[in-house]
């Protein structure tokens, strides 16, 4: 049988009949297509896929294996099969450095989904940008990761042409969040905490930017390390200033005990986050999260019509780990990627280019579809073009949303 395969396959390389490319390797199974050789595409997925994360991670890595599955149960791209290859960070930047040299030293990786937290994706960028490899985050919200530094004083310049996103900018949810605490909650009053991390520090500045602007006034402010989970010292400062509010930039991991110990203080006022708190873990880890708020990116999946499909195949998946706050962003993010590997490949009579890596990146530009969370597309500076945000409010020990809009930005 192995001389008999090997004749065949000897003869089929001479009748020109097996293509190889440059990026993408052969796959000689047809996976239930009735027939063909097809090329295998690898989409990384990079995130925190243990430690106190996690949670959001895996939602991540399931999302994306969901994308993956679809694009190849329906031969979306015809004669390319998508395989995922996830990769564990740890939330820590070097760690996240160290998966972006994986990711590009394999040729058949055309494109990462990732990383969720702001400082890791700071140690991907350049390496991706220079390797000419497409990454696109589901999370990263830290405004200068796209627009460089020069965003607060309205000079924005593209940093990475290689870098996207499908979760809106700190500057957009920083307005969001103030508008939401001052004029829907009335809370005019608010301490100010941040945890140091690029994420919390970029969302506690634009809090604090547009919360001044409507008039609230800042009383206090603080900044914590997020390993920490003994608060009491600065949830005693805050109690001296009559705070109506704690507003914190930073995640659920630090956010649930502070909230905890802020009432265990006879405080009674809520603690409000950003996306970063917004997990069904937050509510699991802090008996007194009880009116807590939070902001997140988009409408709740469950209220989209276009989710329903999504959140139908991730429940037929039996994954053991919920999506998340993250899960229909990366879905959409993968699938972005995919709807560019598709412009590539029919830009090239059906095959994939043997300058694959940037004929993705030429065809980002153009991505636009109806994802699970709305219309995919990117801007300029490869921001989403979807900028509508949600409030969150714990109710009975879960988050619930409270009111839906897009801010305007001066």
């Amino acid at each position: 049988m192995r001389q008999r395969s090997l004749i065949a396959l000897t003869a089929a390389l001479a009748a020109g009949s097996l293509t190889l490319t440059a990026c993408g390797s052969r796959d000689d199974s047809s996976n239930g297509s009735g027939g063909g050789d097809k090329t295998t595409v690898v989409i990384g997925i990079d995130a925190p896929l243990t430690g106190d994360l996690s949670a959001l991670g895996l939602g991540m890595r399931n999302s994306a294996d969901l994308a993956v599955k679809t694009a190849n149960k329906k031969e979306y791209v015809k004669g390319i099969e998508f395989k995922l290859e996830p990769l564990d960070d740890q939330a820590q930047p070097s760690v996240g450095q160290q998966n972006a040299q994986k990711y590009i030293s394999n040729k058949d990786v055309l494109g990462v989904v990732g990383p969720l937290n702001s400082s890791v994706s700071q140690q991907m960028q350049k390496p991706f940008n220079d390797a000419g490899l497409v990454q696109v985050s589901p999370a990263n919200t830290g405004t200068e990761l796209t627009q460089g530094d020069g965003w607060k004083t309205g000079n924005s310049v593209r940093q990475f042409k290689t870098f996207f996103r499908t979760a809106t900018t700190d500057e957009v949810q920083g307005a969001f969040a103030a508008d939401y605490l001052y004029n829907k909650a009335g809370k005019k009053k608010v301490y100010l905490i941040d945890d140091q991390k690029t994420y919390g520090a970029g969302l506690a500045a634009s809090f604090k930017t547009n919360f001044t602007r409507l008039g609230g006034k800042i009383v206090g402010n603080d900044h914590i390390n997020p390993e920490d989970r003994d608060f009491n010292a600065v949830v005693a400062k805050i109690k001296k200033t009559g705070a109506e509010a704690l507003y914190y930039g930073g995640e659920y991991p630090a956010a649930a005990p502070l909230s905890q110990q802020l009432k265990d203080s006879g405080q009674n006022i809520p603690l409000m986050g950003g996306d970063g708190i917004y997990s069904a873990e937050f509510p699991k880890l802090n008996k007194k999260a009880e009116n807590d708020l939070a902001t997140s990116v988009g409408k709740p999946v469950e209220q989209l019509p276009s989710a329903k499909e999504f959140i139908a195949n991730y429940k037929a998946e039996n994954y053991e780990d919920a999506y998340e706050a993250y899960g229909g962003l990366t879905y959409d993010a993968t699938w972005s990627i995919i709807e560019a590997i598709k412009l590539a490949v029919d830009g090239n009579d059906g095959k994939l280019p043997s300058d694959a890596r940037k004929a993705v990146l030429d065809a980002m530009s153009k991505v636009k579809f109806q994802g699970v969370t709305g219309t995919i597309s990117f801007d300029e500076f490869g921001d989403t073009t979807n900028t509508l945000m949600t409030a969150y409010k714990v109710k009975n020990n879960a988050w619930a949303p409270e009111y839906s809009a897009s801010p305007k930005l001066d």
